[in-house]
């Protein structure tokens, strides 16, 4: 063992495998093996392994600008030109952009936000912030707080009501379903108890909720029609700012430009970017806002002399360069079109495993997706969570990595560049590993 204190890792199961290289779709270890990159890498690889372009323009920007910050007035061409071009592509009114270095520390930054803007306003009681059963927003320690997910919160202690963290139900029907409840009466009675927790607490103290388009270490959670259209209506009758987490799902994983495009999500007041955006070529991320909401912030930081939040790397002139070309690939090679059309067969060809033994549930969009194990279809009774721990290992040994997730779920989000028959391919790996796991259980 090396002295590495590995990330999101059982201590006692470490070095499992060590990555040498990637090359499009695939990655080898040190002995050679390939492998399908069927999780792109964590959510994040869109286009890949060793796009040229991408590495051309890294180097091209550490040479003429290795590193310069963006505090006290200082700032540079490249990451204005990124924000603009941020700006103008979210659906978030007049948007301001504010950069850091991972999904994590950008919800950090809009849990910061919030506190800022309603003291501007004078509305300092709107502090909590409503999260999900099942949610992942990151692991710092704010965003870890708006985590639903117990190992992540599991002897961390987090402030949870320091920092006025709710919680309501995740929108999972395979799971949350009561009874012979629809969908339509399972997102009505949800919707209804979010409505109530508001109530509870007192809309005067709440200023926004947050929400993953489709989550990701949740399981793939695609809520069902309406839910979101529901849920903003009652927000918006409340006066609590929608937040969209689209750390996963921006630029084109659900076969759009972002999640909240796919889910029918209107104009989000904040949104939380990171992943896709450089294509996991360089760590960054945006906290994006309502332009309304910057402005308020505006004379307060005058007040004080600065506005005192930033990282060193806020803006890192290399990683501007680097999301902005992967934007430039994204347009001009319709990446998201690709997305949306092979995310369509890719979703078609996991739902052929509906019927396997050992599958309970088949969901996702675009090019994320996921199957549920269960012991029994009509009751939903999971496995022990060892059995989707083969089931992801039995993977691996077959050359195709996908991630266990929730204790019963196997996820896969492969890089949007994948074609059909590498789907094919993701598809006949899975088969041969489910039925390993069958036989071995």
């Amino acid at each position: 063992m090396t002295s590495v204190i590995y990330p999101t890792t059982n201590f006692k199961a470490v070095e499992q495998m060590i990555v040498d290289r990637g090359e499009g779709v695939y990655v080898y270890d040190t002995d050679g093996k390939q492998y399908l990159e069927g999780l792109a890498g964590l959510w994040c690889m869109s286009l890949g392994y060793g796009n040229q372009e991408i590495v051309d323009v890294a180097a091209e920007a550490m040479s003429r600008l290795s590193f310069t910050h963006m505090f006290a007035g200082r700032s540079h061409q490249v990451g204005i030109d990124l924000a603009e071009k941020l700006a103008s592509s979210v659906p978030v009114t007049d948007a301001r952009v504010f950069f850091g270095n991972s999904g994590s520390d950008a919800n950090d930054t809009h849990l910061k936000l919030l506190r800022y803007y309603f003291n501007a306003v004078g509305n300092s009681k709107k502090r909590k912030i409503i999260t999900r059963e099942r949610a992942y927003h990151g692991v710092t320690v704010a965003a870890g707080s708006l985590t639903s997910l117990p190992a992540n919160l599991a002897h961390f202690d987090a402030p949870l009501d320091a920092l006025g963290i709710l919680r309501t139900d995740h929108p999972l029907y395979y799971d949350g379903r009561q009874g012979g409840e629809t969908e339509v009466e399972f997102v009505d009675r949800i919707v209804g108890n979010l409505e109530n927790l508001i109530l509870e607490e007192g809309p005067e103290t709440i200023a926004a909720m947050i929400c993953e388009p489709v989550t990701g270490a949740s399981g793939v959670i695609v809520p069902p029609a309406t839910y979101y259209e529901k849920v903003q209506a009652i927000l918006n009758k409340y006066d609590i700012l929608f937040w969209a987490d689209e750390v996963i799902t921006a630029f084109g994983r659900t076969g759009a430009d972002f999640g909240s495009t796919t889910m029918n999500i209107d104009k989000p007041d904040l949104m939380t970017l990171a992943k896709q955006l450089s294509s996991a070529y360089f760590p960054i991320s945006a906290a994006v806002i309502r332009g309304d909401i910057y402005e308020a912030m505006v004379e307060q930081s005058a007040k004080v002399g600065v506005f005192g939040h930033g990282y060193t790397y806020s803006g890192h002139p290399v990683g501007c360069a680097v999301a902005l070309k992967a934007l430039e690939i994204y347009e001009r090679d319709n990446v998201y079109g690709q997305a949306a059309r092979v995310g369509e067969y890719f979703q078609r060809r996991l739902r052929e495993f509906a019927d396997h033994e050992l599958v309970g549930d088949v969901r996702g969009v675009g090019l994320i997706g996921a199957l549920q194990l269960a012991t029994d279809k009509a009751t939903h009774e999971p496995f022990a969570p060892s059995v989707v721990g083969f089931l992801q290992q039995a993977c691996q040994d077959n050359g195709l990595i996908g991630r266990a997730l929730a204790g019963t779920t196997l996820a896969f989000c492969p890089p949007l560049i994948i074609n059909e028959t590498q789907v094919d391919e993701l598809v006949e790996k899975l088969a041969r590993s489910l039925d390993e796991t069958l036989a071995q259980i």
